[in-house]
């Protein structure tokens, strides 16, 4: 129903705009009766079986969603109910931003990909602080912090200690993004000597706090990998969690649109189909450099259950989706949790 019906109603609509009437869609859910739990009934599935302990976590299942759906921190329950194991949510900065100018996201449906120059719109970490207070997570939410796009790279660690402070007893664990592409100069984190000066300073401060939470950084599937070999290093001394790879893509390699069309969209991070190969192929180098030392989630392009399998057996220990989601449907997530229990079950009758 939703590609034959729904999808085709909602892809009328530009992304942002049909984002929104999603999210409207989802509250509306919520004050009817019942209604939750019917949506828990059809979409959730219990498996047992896929459970896995990773950063100190026990994760129901290994699909989550990507950041940058629910940005503000607002619907991490609805997600829950579609089946994830656990929900990125942001990026979230200190202070709310209104991000680029619009129209910023953009659909290619013949390539199943999207780019966006969002610039991480958000209504800052105390709107989410308010909404997780009241609403209490069924589900194990990650906090995707970022810096404010008017606050130079030098004086970026107060940002990501802010947010990290207000969030740090209402989530799980955090992501500390440092390569999206549509915020000028934020990649330029990765180098180390900027990374360290951040990371550090939360690692430092966590140490005041009696609960422990994972902290992860997330990289850009555009990095050098000479760079790449860096963060590594000093992931694996410092006492980084793990690392998400990657983020959304500067390259249009993989679209086979005109490129008229490209140049009309303009510049942007593009996720879907076309940079499933080039995230598994970061998931698969960082793990080979850090083995078992560094936990990985896989996310990028998946669209398949079969490619869903694959970042696993890459070397990642958990997956996120986020394209995948828009286009293949609701179901999507129980369709990949049934494969991966299959492929198990084949596996062990082996």
């Amino acid at each position: 129903m939703y590609k034959n019906l729904i999808r085709p109603i909602l892809f009328r609509f530009n992304a942002e705009t049909a984002h929104n009437m999603t999210f409207t869609a989802l509250d509306v859910i919520k004050k009817i009766p019942f209604a939750s739990s019917v949506v828990r009934m059809i979409y959730r599935r219990e498996t047992p079986s896929l459970e896995r302990e990773v950063f100190g976590l026990k994760f129901p299942n290994p699909v989550g969603l990507a950041g940058g759906l629910d940005k503000n921190g607002e619907h991490y329950n609805d997600m829950g109910n579609f089946g994830f194991g656990f929900v990125e949510i942001g990026s979230l900065t200190p202070e709310p931003q209104d991000g680029n100018p619009k129209p910023r996201a953009f659909r290619i449906v013949k390539d199943r990909a999207i780019i966006n120059r969002m610039g991480i719109n958000n209504k800052g970490v105390r709107y989410a602080v308010e909404h997780l207070r009241k609403e209490h997570p069924e589900i194990i939410v990650a906090a995707n912090i970022s810096k404010n796009s008017t606050s130079i790279n030098e004086d970026s660690a107060k940002d990501y200690e802010k947010a990290f402070a207000l969030l740090y007893d209402f989530v799980d664990m955090f992501v500390v993004n440092i390569s999206c592409p549509n915020v000028v100069g934020l990649s330029e984190l990765q180098d180390v000597s900027f990374l360290s000066d951040i990371v550090d300073k939360l690692l430092d401060l966590r140490m005041y706090y009696d609960e422990y939470r994972p902290i992860l950084i997330k990289v850009s599937p555009d990095i050098p990998r000479p760079q790449l070999d860096e963060i590594i290093e000093y992931c694996m001394m410092s006492g980084i969690d793990g690392i998400v790879a990657g983020n959304t893509t500067r390259s249009r390699d993989g679209l086979t649109i005109p490129q008229e069309k490209i140049d009309e969209i303009g510049s942007g991070g593009m996720s879907g189909a076309p940079l499933y190969r080039k995230n598994l192929e970061l998931v698969r180098y960082i793990h080979g450099k850090a083995k078992e030392n560094l936990a990985i989630i896989g996310v990028g392009g998946i669209m398949s259950p079969g490619q869903a399998q694959e970042m696993l057996d890459a070397g990642a220990s958990l997956i996120e989706i986020y394209s995948g989601f828009i286009y293949e449907g609701p179901s999507f997530v129980k369709r990949i949790l049934r494969y991966l229990e299959n492929r198990q079950k084949n596996q062990e009758r082996q």
